[in-house]
């Protein structure tokens, strides 16, 4: 549908149409970029009842995009589209729960709204829910479901979830311990960047373990998790450079 005909069918009163303008002047896909417009687009949308526009208005308010920027009405549209089913609302609903984040902080609320993204095979909320089950946030601590969500998220590329299955696998915690398996996890964390995995990769083969010792590679991980802040792997750096 061309740009002329989204606006024309908005115009008229159609939802989808409505979501889709506003995604238009979101992107800047057709027409210049206005946030505001989007917000008031996604507006009349979420208002009829549709569950991404609802979603969308819901992020306006909370990042301040194209409104001033409020959590309690961010997480009133978050409610309305977690409530039709809406993934990654019901995600965002349980975040703002989990931290008290324009809402009174309740763990086992924010356990729900995970579980509920996270069965619909949401990455986030499936490692969002296993950090639940290892630390007891909400409920009993079980490594082993810990395990299973992490990797639910970890085979759809997450790579905080590769990581902490690498720690299940590393530790036993849930899983059989398997060495090789856990380095293969940090390093596909690891090579996403992900800053944490590279400095465990770095201790890895420094110290030999799981993997053939090997200092340079060892440099070059704590290397990368240096520059990307990390405390730990900068002083590592600077322990293996004086050896």
């Amino acid at each position: 549908m061309q740009i002329e005909e989204i606006i024309k069918a908005a115009e008229q009163g159609d939802a989808k149409a409505q979501y889709n303008l506003g995604v238009c002047l979101v992107e800047g896909d057709g027409v210049e970029i206005n946030k505001s417009a989007a917000a008031q687009w996604f507006r009349k949308a979420a208002e009829q009842g549709h569950a991404r526009a609802q979603y969308n208005l819901g992020v306006c308010y909370y990042q301040g995009d194209g409104v001033k920027k409020n959590r309690r009405i961010a997480i009133h549209w978050y409610r309305k589209a977690a409530e039709q089913g809406h993934a990654k609302a019901q995600y965002n609903l349980g975040v703002c729960y989990d931290f008290g984040d324009g809402v009174q902080q309740d763990k086992h609320i924010a356990l729900q709204w995970y579980r509920k993204a996270a069965e619909q095979g949401y990455a986030r909320a499936q490692y969002n829910l296993g950090v639940c089950y290892t630390f007891g946030e909400g409920i009993r601590k079980n490594y082993k479901l810990a395990a299973e969500w992490y990797r639910k998220a970890a085979e759809q590329g997450d790579a905080k979830a590769q990581y902490n299955l690498g720690v299940c696998y590393c530790k036993g915690d849930g899983v059989k311990k398997d060495k090789d398996l856990a380095v293969q996890l940090y390093r596909k964390a690891a090579e996403q960047g992900y800053a944490l995995a590279q400095y465990n990769l770095g201790i890895i083969y420094e110290e030999g373990d799981g993997v053939e010792k090997d200092t340079t590679i060892a440099a070059e991980w704590y290397r990368k998790a240096a520059e990307q802040g990390n405390i730990n792997a900068k002083d590592a750096l600077q322990k293996l450079n004086l050896k």
